[in-house]
């Protein structure tokens, strides 16, 4: 890993005065790099299993994540839990190895995958994987994000007192304090993630920095809004099977919770959450820019057309019905998702009468986060009974707005 990235991400997180940057208008698939190089050359290549994943909130980073579960029990692979078996890795703290349970400094332990919320800080995360850890990540439209945000985080501090979006917007700073210990929920909240500060001003030289610092750590950079495609490419870096990115959505909101946006509003989301806009638009174009270099269009259309019917052969397999259903409908009580603020969110049912192996396999793919991690958890310190760490105790309300984030 560069060690630029050290220099160039404490400066950006903070350095106090950025200036603005010329608006991009719209996002299309284009020309661009990903970072790092990882070769896809399959006739030469082993599975990666030692894998680093940043989990950015509301970008069906919850469906990537399952797909990491499912490969990483398969395989007996080892997961850097948070200590005492939660779902973040204290969060939205700047990630430290101490948080994961089972690391010490003195006998360093390395863990096949990092996947649970963290906010980025790659000195620290070098600490707990190989050296030869594959880093990627996925993004999401911004406009998207902040709907689906708005929603999901209705109870935080910024979100709370206005009665929509739109109001929000019309005066954000009526709203958002930047001191308030959840303000990231409601601005640049990919740009928080990736471990930089959120109220930076825009500069374009500031930008770069930025973008070239996240291309310096990370592989790969998958876009939600292509997540067929951005399976294909995934399991081309990993050198991974079909069937192990097939997945069926999870975390996913039901659409009578999801509101119609104006140009206005948009344009408006997209002023507020200017370094997120930046982000998601040079990483979708060197996402295209990816394909071609290492698939090219038409043999990425042939392998998305087979992950779909495999996908659909697996849900007629073992769903009941036609595929998520309402909270009220699902059946099954460990296939409940956490429902969070004013989202309403689907689950599954699965059908009856599956011999035992079909059974087990359907299930993994429509176990929700929290339920999936917590039984990983149990199995890999099965002899250990862990306690909590008591700052991770301090902190229990605020880590519970977390949820199962997507």
């Amino acid at each position: 890993v560069l060690p630029i990235w050290g220099h160039l991400q404490t400066f950006l997180q903070f350095f106090p005065g950025w200036t603005e940057v010329s608006k991009v208008e719209e996002v299309t698939p284009g020309e661009g790099h990903q970072a790092r190089g990882v070769s896809s050359h399959r006739e030469k290549c082993e599975p990666k299993t030692d894998i680093v994943f940043l989990k950015v909130h509301k970008s069906a980073s919850s469906t990537v994540m399952n797909v990491l579960f499912r490969f990483g029990e398969t395989h007996n692979l080892t997961f850097a839990f948070p200590i005492g078996g939660g779902n973040q890795l204290s969060y939205p703290h700047h990630f430290f190895a101490r948080f994961v349970q089972g690391f010490s400094p003195r006998s360093p332990r390395r863990f096949n995958i990092l996947c649970h919320h963290m906010r980025f800080l790659q000195p620290e995360v070098q600490k707990v994987v190989s050296s030869s850890a594959v880093y990627f990540s996925i993004l999401r439209n911004p406009v998207q994000l902040m709907e689906s945000s708005f929603t999901y985080y209705k109870g935080t501090s910024a979100f709370s007192r206005a009665r929509s979006l739109e109001q929000f917007l019309s005066q954000p700073y009526h709203y958002y304090n930047p001191a308030k210990s959840d303000s990231h929920y409601a601005k640049n909240l990919m740009t928080f993630d990736f471990g930089f500060n959120p109220n930076g001003e825009a500069s374009a030289k500031r930008v770069q920095l930025m973008l070239k610092a996240i291309e310096a750590s990370f592989d790969l950079l998958l876009i939600s809004e292509y997540f067929d495609e951005s399976m294909v490419l995934l399991k081309e870096i990993l050198c991974w099977d079909l069937d192990s990115v097939v997945s069926f959505p999870l975390n996913i909101r039901d659409s009578s919770t999801k509101s119609p946006l104006s140009d206005t509003i948009v344009e408006k989301i997209k002023d507020w959450n200017r370094l997120d806009w930046e982000i998601y638009t040079y990483f979708n174009r060197t996402f295209w820019e990816r394909i071609d270099r290492d698939i090219g269009r038409e043999r990425m259309q042939r392998e998305v057309k087979v992950l779909r019917e495999r996908q659909a052969e697996l849900a007629r397999t073992c769903l009941q019905g036609t595929g998520s259903v309402a909270p009220k409908d699902i059946k099954d009580s460990s296939l409940q998702p956490l429902q969070h603020g004013n989202a309403k969110i689907l689950g599954y049912n699965l059908k009856q009468g599956l011999d035992k192996e079909m059974e087990h396999m359907c299930r993994r793919l429509v176990t929700p986060e929290l339920q999936y991690s917590s039984a990983l958890y149990k199995k890999q310190f099965a002899r250990k009974p862990p306690q909590p760490a008591p700052s991770q105790q301090g902190n229990a309300l605020r880590h519970k707005l977390e949820g199962t984030q997507n």
